[in-house]
């Protein structure tokens, strides 16, 4: 603080003891000697602060690697800027993919009209014609003919063929091959919710096809023939609905 007083003083003085006392032989080497001495020492303390500084820097950087260091070593991953360019994902093919899903059906002889199914990893998109009509739960329906006659209840019987099918239009059952057609009792559970949900408005001698969802759909594991929770497709034939007695 001595040497910044000092400073000021002999900068301020200076020009003024100059200009009064050019002509004097003792003060201006006394003003000049003290301007060296002032300035040699303002020097230095700039060097001083510099170091300072310096060492400042060097403890704050110090400080971060030994951060960097224990959020490394304690399995912590620190948040780093990340550099380069990001890998852009594939735009999504919903041609191809539809294209795909038609050339299988072909192979497994679909039956005409057959649904396609464009799947995107976990995301399925149905793609039906104008025939069919989706409800609210997600079940999607076409009437080939309609039927006569009264609705099936709870409590009554019904018998009707059906065949089902995968998303690729693969037939995974047929009562028409077993022989004989399938006779359950309504409101007990006994069938897919889809599958229930889809006769229980239809009449008798109707034909409709109905395509399951997921979440409608029947239980999977090796007892059944669902390998995977993935659409599924009947073509149903509503025979006969008869009081159980």
């Amino acid at each position: 603080m001595l040497l910044s007083s000092s400073f000021l003083v002999s900068h301020i003085s200076f020009p003024y003891t100059l200009s009064a006392c050019c002509h004097t032989a003792q003060s201006f080497p006394i003003q000049k000697s003290t301007f060296r001495c002032c300035l040699g020492a303002t020097f230095q303390d700039k060097r001083v602060k510099e170091q300072k500084v310096n060492i400042l820097h060097y403890e704050d950087n110090m400080k971060r690697r030994s951060l960097l260091f224990f959020l490394i070593t304690s399995g912590i991953s620190p948040a780093l800027p990340a550099f380069g360019k990001t890998k852009s994902k594939n735009p999504y093919d919903e041609r191809r993919l539809l294209e795909q899903n038609k050339r299988i059906q072909r192979e497994n002889n679909a039956p005409e009209e057959f649904p396609s199914f464009v799947r995107e990893g976990f995301t399925v998109k149905v793609v039906t014609s104008d025939n069919y009509v989706k409800r609210d739960s997600g079940l999607i329906l076409w009437d080939f003919a309609v039927g006569e006659g009264d609705c099936p209840k709870d409590g009554q019987q019904v018998t009707f063929h059906y065949v089902g099918y995968n998303e690729s239009g693969r037939r995974i059952d047929s009562t028409y091959l077993q022989g004989s057609p399938a006779k359950i009792r309504m409101g007990t559970k006994a069938l897919v919710p889809g599958f229930e949900e889809g006769i229980r408005d239809m009449r008798p001698g109707g034909k409709r096809r109905i395509i399951i969802p997921p979440e409608l759909g029947p239980p999977v594991g090796p007892s059944t023939f669902f390998s995977s929770k993935q659409f599924e497709v009947f073509d149903v034939e509503l025979l006969d609905v008869q009081d159980c007695k």
